[in-house]
């Protein structure tokens, strides 16, 4: 499936494709976050798989080496984790890691060498140092962490000893059939010292020589990989922007750089010689090919949301909002670019312009079927359009504009705006097949993830709105409690939206933390923090029990203790209700009725099971992908 995928980017025009992290070796064990590994010589005829999908297409392959350290918990091996010192996890399990002795070091010098050895039979062509990320070389590095007294200790010298050691004998092992890069912090951490990130520099400045490339990050992960609602495009080169002046080797960085503009510009300033683009090539792994071709209009840019790394928390392959196909190009042999034209003459009906709608017409307008797709207000784009007006949320709307543009462009989809439609006006299109995506919308009874059941009216009264209220401009005034039972981003951020209108917000949730679903896109931190900056009282741990109008009581999920809260207004965020009447209606007709004329009727998106953004542009995608063509066995997916 990996080496799939990365071809795929291959394919797309990328110069250098990568793997994550590669373990050295079992005592270095992520599971269940999904690694690569290189142990043993059995593993590399596994890398050759991705090595061979990268070369067909011209590419170079580069491989991460990585031993964890205080992050492993070695969950699956059960081997014991080692580290500069026996410090507590770092990723929050109750194991520590074995304090290092010299032996052990010699150990990991020779695990690594091995790792490298196998890197070039699996015919790897940049062979990766990992030097950051709280990660086992990033503990010897830092004065903070290293306290030992010998050779591996104290000075900066010593503390980069090992990093520098590694360089050399990796350079050595795989000599002139591969290069050696770094990947290596220059700061950047929430509260990090001046002093801390004067040594990361100074550091990088006396191994200036040694590697063959520098791949430069910081140290937190978090704010690496942050989301667009609080991190911008390229928001790393304030970090590294030094980094040309005190090497003669090539410098490569991240950011999340969307705009090829913003790419060019660092390179021709002097900032860096190569651009890393982890999420952009997810979004849209033909990026550097529709730059080649002056497509840049086709280009799918990345939103930021980063549902890509929720897989790495949840162990799952690789999903996108912008990409339906990132993670189904082995199981599903879906190309990002590539989909069969259409099989029969037939006409389709789409009821609803949100992100199901959206890319359902614009796959099924690029194989060729003519396509009416009528959308109830003036507006494209649903819960999409919607949500992008959310505080921070403005690069989300990419999801509308890029399948609008696309669909514009196309003589076979034809757009009626301001459409509601029922089912006799449905009939009356003669449309030969019907897909209904009207989306879905947040209910008010309070049935959430830890109430499945709906509150008694008599226990909800009063002023009681829902997000998608505060979302058409409805502002309440006084005092008001957001009941966040859903768990994601949409309560922090309804209870920020209502707090800069200048009123004053309680956040209650029964989950121990606020947002507790955002720890899997790396947000969840700065969403508490920009809570709590603002002055939004939180309420953990409690679960509501009713409203009369004047007080919100809650109970303690732990202890059963209550809580009177004087709200002028509630708002929850609890779950959604398919909008599915029209569907029911139409299903009911069709299935009574079969001189109608309308071959199918099919429900898709957020009108068929409420979940995220993403899910909503894959269903659209799949149902384009799969209409009009008899299943067989090979289009059965892959579930080896």
């Amino acid at each position: 499936m990996a080496a799939a995928l990365r071809g795929m980017k291959a394919e797309g025009g990328w110069g250098v494709v990568c793997t994550e992290w590669c373990s050295i070796h079992p005592s270095s064990d992520d599971l269940p976050h999904p690694n690569a590994a290189l142990w043993s010589d059995r593993h590399i005829k596994d890398q050759a798989l991705m090595t061979d999908a990268v070369h067909d297409h011209g590419a170079l392959a580069g491989v991460e080496l990585w031993f964890g350290g205080a992050r492993s918990a070695n969950h699956y091996t059960r081997e014991t984790a080692y580290d500069v010192a026996s410090i507590p996890n770092l990723a929050g399990h109750p194991y520590q890691p074995r304090s290092m002795d010299k032996s052990d070091i010699r150990n990991l010098r020779h695990w690594h060498r091995e790792a490298a050895l196998r890197a070039k039979a699996a015919e790897f062509d940049i062979v990766y140092v990992y030097a950051t990320h709280g990660y086992l070389l990033s503990h010897f590095l830092s004065a903070e962490t290293n306290d030992r007294t010998d050779e591996y200790g104290g000075s900066m010298e010593n503390r980069a000893r090992l990093l520098r050691e590694l360089i050399e004998e990796t350079k050595e092992a795989v000599g002139d059939r591969c290069a050696v890069a770094v990947r290596y912090s220059v700061g950047g951490d929430d509260g990090e010292s001046d002093t801390l990130t004067t040594e990361r520099r100074d550091c990088l400045e006396m191994l200036a020589e040694y590697p063959d490339l520098w791949d430069i990050n910081i140290n937190n992960y978090e704010r690496e990989m942050g989301v667009s609602r609080f991190f911008e495009s390229g928001s790393l080169e304030e970090y590294m922007a030094f980094v040309k002046s005190v090497t003669t080797k090539p410098v490569v960085t991240v950011g999340r750089f969307t705009s090829p503009d913003a790419m060019a510009s660092q390179v021709r300033r002097g900032i860096v010689d190569f651009i890393g683009a982890a999420r952009p090539s997810i979004a849209d792994p033909f990026l550097p090919q529709k730059i080649f071709e002056g497509r840049l209009e086709d280009i799918r840019e990345c939103i930021g949301c980063n549902i890509c790394y929720t897989g790495d928390g949840l162990g799952t392959p690789i999903r996108c909002t912008q990409n339906p196909t990132m993670g189904e190009e082995y199981r599903r042999q879906w190309h990002p670019e590539i989909i069969a034209q259409k099989d029969s003459d037939s006409t389709v009906l789409i009821v609803g312009a949100g992100p199901a709608g959206l890319e359902a017409a614009r796959m099924l307008g690029q194989r060729g079927y003519r396509v009416m797709l009528a959308e109830a207000t003036r507006t494209l784009g649903g819960r999409v359009t919607r949500e992008a007006a959310l505080p921070g949320l403005n690069e989300w709307i990419r999801v509308r504009d890029y399948r609008v543009q696309q669909i514009e462009k196309m003589n076979e989809v034809e757009i009626f705006r301001e459409s509601e439609l029922n089912s006799e006006d449905v009939i009356s299109t003669g449309a030969d097949h019907v897909v209904i995506a009207t989306g879905a919308s947040w209910r008010k009874d309070g049935l959430g993830r830890s109430h499945p059941f709906a509150y008694a009216a008599s226990e909800l009264q009063g002023n009681i709105l829902t997000p998608d209220d505060i979302m058409d401009g409805q502002t309440p005034s006084g005092h008001t409690v957001v009941y966040d039972d859903d768990s994601f981003y949409m309560g922090g951020l309804i209870a920020e939206k209502i707090c800069l209108t200048g009123q004053q917000v309680t956040l209650v949730t029964p989950a121990d933390v606020v947002s507790a679903w955002c720890d899997y896109t790396s947000e969840r931190f700065y969403v508490q923090k920009r809570l709590l900056e603002l002055g939004v009282a939180l309420q953990t741990g409690f679960q509501l029990v009713s409203y009369n109008g004047h007080d919100v009581r809650v109970v303690n999920t732990y202890t059963d203790r209550t809580l009177a809260i004087s709200a002028n207004a509630l708002v929850m965020v609890t779950a959604r209700q398919p909008n599915d009447r029209l569907y029911r209606a139409l299903e009911t007709r069709w299935q009574e009725d079969s001189a109608i004329g309308i071959r199918s009727v099919t429900r898709i998106g957020d009108c068929e099971a409420p979940a995220l953004i993403a899910a909503s542009v894959y269903a659209g995608h799949r149902f384009a992908r799969e209409f009009d063509i008899k299943p067989d066995a090979e289009m059965n997916p892959r579930y080896e």
